[in-house]
């Protein structure tokens, strides 16, 4: 599964798999085990993981949601050390071990914590996004 087929709905908990985009509305299912299934109106703020970003302090000025992820799996696979409701100086230390030019200025302990949530949740629902894949026809 790709992060484009996953969105955060604001205001709602959790993370929806995409199942049929329409003119005016999404169809969607959450990514945990009751997969209730939710309707997205055009009114509601519906985010695809693969268009979020983290700011940074670097030249580029944010790092892809994508590859931020993929990094923390790499470094720390099922054992992240803190968990959305650990102190704020702990997940900020996190984030700065995994992306130390992350900006502390914009990047709010909030975002921090919907980041351990949503790596917790496709780890759990789609370890297969997190996979070594042998066709990847570009690399950022």
């Amino acid at each position: 599964m790709e992060l484009s087929e996953i969105a955060s709905i604001s205001g709602k908990g959790g993370l929806f798999k995409v199942l049929k985009p329409g003119k005016s509305s999404v169809l969607l299912e959450a990514l945990d085990a009751t997969k209730t299934r939710v309707v997205a109106s055009a009114t509601q703020r519906l985010s695809l993981l693969s268009e979020i970003s983290i700011y940074t302090t670097t030249k580029e000025g944010t790092v892809a949601l994508e590859d931020v992820l993929k990094k923390i799996y790499k470094e720390f696979n099922n054992d992240l050390g803190v968990d959305a409701n650990s102190d704020n100086s702990e997940l900020k230390a996190f984030l700065k071990s995994v992306l130390p030019e992350y900006d502390d200025s914009r990047v709010y302990v909030s975002d921090i914590k919907k980041l351990v949530k949503w790596y917790s949740v496709l780890l759990e629902y789609t370890p297969e996004f997190f996979e070594d894949k042998k066709e990847e026809p570009e690399s950022k």
